[in-house]
């Protein structure tokens, strides 16, 4: 495992603690807003704005756009991007500490901070949103919010990666679940793509001989998988390069117990649609 992919397995379920605690949904559900999805869209482009769903569908990229046109723009009706900002930082400052009562995330946070303000933003539009908010002077939040900017800048760099690979959003999530990431159905139920686009997506990879008549990726498929997968890792590793091999190990065994303290709790499911596979 790389060394950028090890620290987003270190770090993305924390950061994750934004979309499978409940306090999250609590808290946009008190500022009126409808549902989870609506929670999800609104709370994670707030940092962009008060952007149209197209925007957020291009950016966020493997969502089908009609699910995101039915919580944007009218989330921003009933609190703008800077209340649901407000809203996600508390919910996080609550869940974190129910979570983890008894920790501290001085060190972490300083490292933590330390490796996002050093983060690739160039051609990063949702890392360098997240990077633009005033830091938190809790150390627990801050920890939160830097582990927000570095998932973002390396889902901003996945993103490139697909696109050079010429891989339309459906058939990202086609070519991943047949590399072994998560099923069809997990995409269906939280990225909303039909049977039929989804048909559609995997006959034109067909065509193009990245998959086989039963579904399965070919030698070709997967060496574009791989090419991806290794895009994303390489651009990720700008930014730990630049923190130095010390304090990128030394931040990974800060956070890597808490991440596992989630996984092994069921906060965020075995199977889900991040691809996060834990063991």
């Amino acid at each position: 495992m790389t060394r950028a992919r090890r620290m987003w397995k270190a770090l993305e379920p924390f950061h994750a603690i934004t979309y499978f605690a409940p306090e999250t949904r609590q808290a946009t559900d008190a500022l009126g807003l409808k549902g989870g999805w609506m929670s999800y869209f609104g709370c994670r482009a707030a940092p962009l704005g008060a952007v149209g769903p197209e925007f957020v569908a291009a950016v966020f990229y493997n969502f089908h756009p009609a699910m995101v046109a039915r919580s944007l723009p009218d989330a921003w009706t009933y609190a703008p991007p800077e209340q649901l900002l407000a809203a996600r930082l508390t919910a996080v400052d609550i869940a974190v500490r129910r979570l983890f009562p008894d920790a501290s995330f001085d060190r972490a946070a300083e490292l933590a901070r330390r490796a996002a303000e050093l983060a690739p933003i160039a051609g990063r539009p949702l890392a360098a949103a997240n990077a633009s908010l005033e830091w938190p002077t809790d150390p627990a939040l801050a920890l939160w919010q830097a582990t927000t900017i570095l998932r973002e800048s390396r889902g901003d760099g996945h993103v490139a990666a697909l696109v050079a690979a010429g891989l339309s959003p459906c058939q990202a999530l086609v070519t991943i679940s047949a590399a072994g990431g998560p099923a069809k159905e997990v995409f269906r139920l939280n990225r909303r793509w039909s049977d039929e686009e989804w048909a559609e997506a995997s006959d034109d990879l067909r065509d193009r001989g990245l998959l086989d008549a039963s579904g399965a990726l070919t030698s070709e498929g997967r060496a574009l998988r791989e090419q991806v997968e290794e895009t994303t890792d390489a651009l990720a590793d700008q930014g730990w390069r630049a923190l130095g091999d010390e304090s990128t190990a030394e931040l990974h065994d800060l956070v890597y117990p808490l991440s596992a303290v989630l996984m092994a709790d069921g906060l965020i499911p075995a199977d889900n649609p991040m691809a996060m596979r834990w063991d």
